[in-house]
Formats: structure tokens, C-alpha cells, sequence
């Protein structure tokens, strides 16, 4: 599950904002976020899901790499180095565990049931953070959950144990987000980045041994180089957009992902989601919309 590694703000680090580009950049990442899905389900058939990880994290490393050469290693250094270590860990275990779920399911209902991370974030906000939730957003969680419940229907006869895996990623995935809360005000994006990337390489790398199997032919070099590329693109966009832009109006545009994994499952896999799917979907979203609104109205009072 390809999602920016960066924490959300409420307000950019920049006094020039400019919303209408970081909207643009922010639609243009999470379409690359989704061709990296899709090339990671594609390559399933063949790899082992620890080598495409290991794949995709190289794209964000050698983009860590030139960061640093051009910005210096001062950005390793870090206040907080055992959680920078564990967020790295949890990246790598969501990352895992949604290639994992998505070589069984549609690449559409993946993606769907990834979208209950908003709603993890808020509860993990409340129990670790001490933050405060009123009864509407809990209110919206219980709905998106409900929504959640649609897509993936247990003990209907469509229910394929492997969605379980894409519900890890999204636990591990909002894990990772309250982590970014904790290290947001000691550590900058730059180093919080660089350390996901070097513990996911480092963890990736350390048990390829394993698993290597050698891509088969040309086509699943160039799928495998592309997964790499998508996801530096993504993850660059992404970070881009919320450095120019305000979180709480580019932050919804993550929903967009449900459109680019329908296209892409369509295309590439011949697969299309049913109308459960898509209520849930509409069910999770419109939750997670209002969730983003509360919060952004909550930002607001406490700016004043």
C-alpha cells in the first residue's frame, strides 16, 4: 500500500500557498502510488512479496540518496532514532502485508479496505495521543468501519482470508501515521523520510537471500524498475504537495485512488468491482471526508 511517508500537517511550512497546484500534485502522486499497486500485483505471480518490496523501497532509496548528497548528512540525524527505526519497521510490515493480500483479492477492493487507515489514525490519536474526538468523528468511524464491512462482506461467501492482510497494512499504515505525529515536532520530513527508507531497505535487503528469485524475463525487469520509479515519483509528489499546500485541502485527494486501482485492476486484470464494493467505497469516503472536515474545523478552533 504505496502512501506518502510524510505526516499530514495542518498548515504548510511555507507562507506561499498555493492549494490549486499541491491539489494537482497530490492527484498526480497518488495516480503514480496506484500504478505501483498495480505493477506490485502484477509481479506476484512470480516474486516473492518480501522482493517486490524490496523493489519498490528502491526507488524510494535512491531518491533518499541523491536527498542527501545534495542537502548533506546532517538529516541523519535524529532525536528520536528508535522511533524513526519502528516507523521504518511498521512501513515495511504494511507494505508486506498488502502485496500479500492484493496477489488474492482485486486490486480495487484492496484499496478500498486501505481507506479505513483515516479512521484508525483517529482512534490510535485518542488512545496514544490523548487527543480529543467528539461523537461525531467516532460517529464516522463506526459508519466508515460499516463500510469496511461491505466491501469485504464476511460470512457472505465472497470473504477471501487474505483481506486480512490488507487490514494489517492499514493498522500498521496508521500506526505509522501517529508515529509521524510523535516525531513531527523533533525530527524534520527530510529525516523522517530517510530513515524509512533505510530500515525498510536494510529489513528488505536482509532477507532477500531467502526469496531471490531471478524476474523471468525482460518484461518483469522493466515491471519491477517501473514499480521502482512510480513509487519515488509518488512518494516525491506527494511530499511536494504537502510542502505548497494545506493538508486538510490536498489530504481527501487520497481518495482519488479508488479510481486509478479500478482503472488499472480493469485494464491490466479484467477485474471490476461490484456494486457491494462500490457502496462501501462511497460509504468509507464520504466517512473519511467528514473526518478530514472535523479535524480541519477543529484545527481552526484551536488556532483561535
Amino acid at each position: 500500500m504505496p502512501q506518502p511517508s510524510a505526516p499530514f500537517r495542518t498548515a504548510p511550512p511555507s507562507p506561499h500557498v498555493d492549494n490549486l497546484r499541491g491539489i494537482a500534485l497530490m492527484l498526480l502522486g497518488f495516480f503514480f502510488f496506484a500504478a505501483c499497486d498495480a505493477q506490485a500485483k502484477f509481479l506476484t505471480d512470480t516474486l516473492h512479496p518480501v522482493q517486490i518490496v524490496w523493489f519498490r523501497m528502491m526507488g524510494l532509496f535512491l531518491g533518499v540518496v541523491v536527498f542527501l548528497g545534495l542537502r548533506g548528512l546532517h538529516h541523519l540525524r535524529s532525536a528520536r532514532l528508535l522511533l524513526q527505526i519502528g516507523r521504518g519497521l511498521t512501513a515495511t510490515v504494511s507494505a508486506i502485508s498488502f502485496i500479500i493480500g492484493v496477489s488474492y483479492v482485486p486490486l480495487a477492493d484492496a484499496v478500498a479496505v486501505t481507506f479505513i487507515a483515516p479512521f484508525l489514525v483517529t482512534i490510535f490519536g485518542a488512545l496514544f495521543l490523548r487527543e480529543p474526538v467528539g461523537p461525531r468523528r467516532w460517529i464516522a468511524v463506526a459508519v466508515g468501519f460499516c463500510g469496511m464491512l461491505i466491501v469485504i462482506r464476511p460470512g457472505m461467501g465472497v470473504f477471501h482470508p487474505a483481506i486480512l492482510f490488507i487490514v494489517v497494512a492499514a493498522f500498521m499504515f496508521a500506526f505509522r501515521q501517529i508515529l509521524s505525529r510523535w516525531l513531527s515536532g523533533e525530527d524534520g520530513i527530510g529525516t523522517t523520510i530517510a530513515y524509512t527508507s533505510l530500515t525498510a531497505t536494510v529489513v528488505a535487503t536482509s532477507m532477500l537471500p531467502f526469496v531471490w528469485v531471478w524476474p523471468a524475463d525482460a518484461r518483469s525487469w522493466a515491471v519491477a524498475a517501473g514499480l521502482a520509479a512510480t513509487a519515488g515519483l509518488g512518494e516525491l509528489l506527494v511530499i511536494r504537495a504537502l510542502a505548497i499546500a494545506q493538508a486538510v485541502v490536498v489530504a481527501p485527494m487520497q481518495y482519488s485512488m479508488i479510481l486509478w486501482g479500478t482503472f488499472y485492476g480493469y485494464i491490466i486484470f479484467a477485474d471490476l468491482p461490484d456494486q457491494w464494493t462500490l457502496t462501501g467505497c462511497a460509504i468509507i469516503v464520504a466517512s473519511g471526508l467528514y473526518t478530514l472536515h472535523r479535524e480541519r474545523v477543529a484545527a481552526k478552533r484551536a488556532a483561535t
